[in-house]
């Protein structure tokens, strides 16, 4: 299910970084070592009595910069709206209302998004300061007294937040199709291979790179089954990323991922492997999505006997921490191989929800152990007693050990290589999480 989006808004100095930490913070980020994964401060997870949401933090918006007129002011405040479920409008009471917080609340009382207006700075501890009550003039609802430094009055403002948050889980309930995400660099053809699926022209599909500003969904059914693909912008470095409104792009790319359960990781043939795509790669590897790589515009690389092969191979190395993902060379253009994609999403798919038995895996384990002895060190040699399957999506395994320390990452390497090579799992990762057991049940 996708998480909504709570944008904070409101003109510089008020604290919106500060709070957006203070909101953020209890949770604990996600920490992978697969290499050029790397996560934007722009954004971040946030949950509060079993709701989750994406919370994202704007640049301050300045009305009367030398640099930033009137209408540049309503063009970030409206992407922000357009971009967000509901919107934290962020204000300072020890300055009160100014001219630019007036401007915000116009155009946000016009967009009819839920607002919560929150005012920043209350820092004593006691009755409600005389001063709150001037932001009602806003006409925004009742003002959130907060102290984004000592975290005071949060509780309160996040359950105003939580409150007015969509509720779509009854949507996502009855869509029982497979979610897909097409993700990858800008101009690789992300559209053009929704349009060439669905037959007809869903996206727009332009030249120029960055047409596609938000994830869209298509449905499309046919004799392989039901699936929804989720065209979503291209990822561009982030040094390349000036407009406000790709910035966006780039959350809601992060949440299609989410929600999706199959990425298609797009290469441009002719450009070929760049370092954004690892990085591309990365999100959907760390969130534990199955996973295709599909290089599209085959249909202008010169070939002879051995270019696929050898282009695979080169890819195989380029893509080293997910080697397990499968490789389709295809032309949306042409519709070369467009074929073969149903039943590849399906396959993995299917694999990434798969579950073992665990009487299977201790037979996989003992056989292991037996060809390649456990690492040791200082005379203590790690004992792995036993695993089983936690969860899927992806395949989670549990492994029960003398010493997590001894658990090298080599050696968990070579037990998911093993599991792999009699289940074959392929086109979804696999988590392996080592576990002491409890010297009192030794």
């Amino acid at each position: 299910m996708a998480k909504p989006v709570v944008a904070i808004v409101g003109r510089p100095n008020v604290g919106k970084s500060t709070l957006f930490n203070k909101l953020v913070g209890a949770r604990i980020s996600i920490v992978d070592d697969t290499p050029g994964v790397t996560r934007d401060r722009v954004y971040g997870d946030c949950e509060w009595l079993g709701r989750g949401f994406i919370l994202i933090d704007t640049g301050g918006i300045e009305p009367f910069s030398q640099d930033l007129i009137l209408s540049k002011i309503r063009d970030q405040a409206q992407v922000a709206i357009e971009s967000a479920d509901l919107i934290l409008f962020v204000t300072d009471i020890r300055t009160g209302i100014l001219a630019a917080d007036e401007e915000v609340a116009v155009i946000l009382r016009k967009s009819g998004k839920p607002v919560v207006l929150c005012v920043n700075k209350c820092d004593s501890v006691g009755n409600m300061p005389t001063e709150l009550y001037e932001f009602y003039n806003l006409g925004l609802g009742d003002p959130m007294p907060v102290s984004s430094i000592h975290g005071h009055g949060t509780g309160d403002l996040l359950d105003a937040i939580t409150a007015l948050l969509p509720n779509q889980e009854l949507d996502e309930d009855e869509d029982d199709s497979i979610k897909v995400a097409i993700i990858g660099k800008p101009n690789v053809g992300k559209s053009s291979l929704v349009n060439a699926l669905a037959g007809e022209e869903r996206v727009i599909v332009t030249d120029k790179a960055g047409t596609t500003r938000d994830a869209t969904d298509t449905l499309i059914e046919n004799k392989e089954g039901s699936f929804t693909f989720i065209d979503t912008a291209g990822l561009r470095r982030k040094s390349k990323i000036d407009e406000d409104i790709e910035k966006y792009a780039v959350i809601r790319a992060r949440m299609a991922v989410e929600r999706a359960t199959v990425c298609l990781i797009m290469i441009d043939a002719k450009e070929g492997f760049t370092e954004q795509d690892s990085k591309v790669a990365g999100i959907a590897h760390e969130q534990g999505k199955a996973c295709v790589i599909v290089v599209n515009k085959w249909d202008l690389i010169e070939k002879d006997g051995k270019t696929m092969d050898t282009y695979r191979k080169n890819l195989m190395q380029d893509f080293a921490f997910m080697t397990y993902a499968p490789i389709i060379f295809i032309s949306a253009k042409t519709g070369q191989r467009l074929h073969r994609l149903f039943d590849l999403i399906k396959y993995v798919d299917n694999q990434n929800a798969m579950r073992i038995a665990t009487g299977k895996l201790n037979e996989i384990l003992a056989d292991a152990t037996a060809r390649v002895q456990p690492p040791s060190d200082k005379g203590r040699r790690l004992k792995i007693y036993y695993i089983t399957q936690a969860t899927t999506r992806p395949p989670t395994f549990v492994c029960f050990v003398n010493r997590k320390d001894l658990f090298h990452y080599s050696y968990q390497r070579y037990i998911e290589n093993q599991i792999r090579a009699v289940f074959g799992l392929e086109g979804t990762p696999i988590r392996i999480i080592a576990r002491e057991r409890d010297k009192k049940n030794k």
